[in-house]
């Protein structure tokens, strides 16, 4: 639940009309975001939730993304996300704010003693069921592991993330709700029609597809063949939604998570 009583499985109801039709009242910015971010007040009657407003003005220019926006890009995500029924990433829409058009998401509040899921842990003491990633160190020298949880709620958003060809999963952008459900957020570099996933989640590199990720998937290509597709034709170029089907019908056909590639680097940075 958020900090409002709006949850993000309200996506066909009271979270999109308050997200679309809310009035929006800019707390503050997020000072760490590479673009500008910003956190708001949605009210609308008698509903209030907190959110994130994207406004496109505030977009760097990225030299490998010059079709479209970051803030149809999230859009995107979040329709091909709920698409899938995993509700992994929180509703999202396009609309116009105090600093013009923009994305705007519902925030998700994490309670004080989530356990987190990623993170650097002692080489020596990697939590069991837990994948190490990339060794690190410290300005001591000391031994450190890039390590995720092996959970299978972090496994679903590993296999979002191969569909909408994520350039950007960085372990800060997984986020613990109150309810324990995971979310993922910060998808604007997504969708390229180039393989550049770039992840913290690659624990299950090579390893078989769940049965529920092969059924989603199944489901999903039909949905970006018709309904989907239609929608995503807003925020998305042609050539996008058209790589985003291949994505799908190659993971259906090989059954297996992706492998990192060799040609460009396979873990974002700053990883956390």
């Amino acid at each position: 639940m958020t900090s409002s009583g709006v949850t993000p499985r309200q996506d066909g109801g009271a979270a999109l009309r308050l997200l679309r039709d809310g009035e929006l009242t800019v707390e503050g910015r997020l000072v760490d975001a590479s673009n500008t971010t910003l956190r708001g007040i949605l009210t609308l009657d008698g509903m209030t939730a907190r959110c994130v407003y994207k406004p496109v003005r505030g977009e760097r220019p990225l030299w490998d993304f010059p079709d479209g926006t970051l803030a149809d890009r999230e859009v995107a995500a979040y329709l091909v996300s709920a698409a899938t029924g995993w509700d992994l990433v929180p509703p999202t829409v396009l609309r116009d704010g105090p600093f013009g058009p923009g994305s705007c998401q519902l925030w998700i509040d994490e309670p004080d003693d989530a356990e987190p899921l990623v993170g650097f842990v002692p080489a020596d003491a990697v939590p069991p069921r837990w994948f190490p990633i990339a060794a690190a160190r410290d300005d001591d020298g000391t031994a450190y592991a890039l390590a995720h949880a092996d959970d299978p709620r972090l496994a679903r958003l590993a296999v979002l993330d191969a569909v909408i060809n994520n350039a950007d999963r960085k372990g800060g952008h997984v986020l613990v709700g109150p309810d324990d459900r995971i979310h993922g957020v910060d998808h604007g570099v997504s969708f390229h029609v180039e393989e550049k996933l770039r992840t913290v989640l690659w624990g299950w590199a090579g390893r078989p597809l769940p049965a529920d990720a092969v059924e989603a998937l199944d489901h999903l290509a039909g949905q970006v063949r018709g309904p989907l597709g239609a929608e995503l034709a807003e925020h998305l170029t042609l050539s996008e939604i058209t790589e985003l089907a291949a994505r799908i019908d190659r993971l259906c056909r090989r059954g297996r998570f992706p492998q990192p590639s060799r040609d460009w680097p396979a873990v974002p940075w700053p990883p956390l």
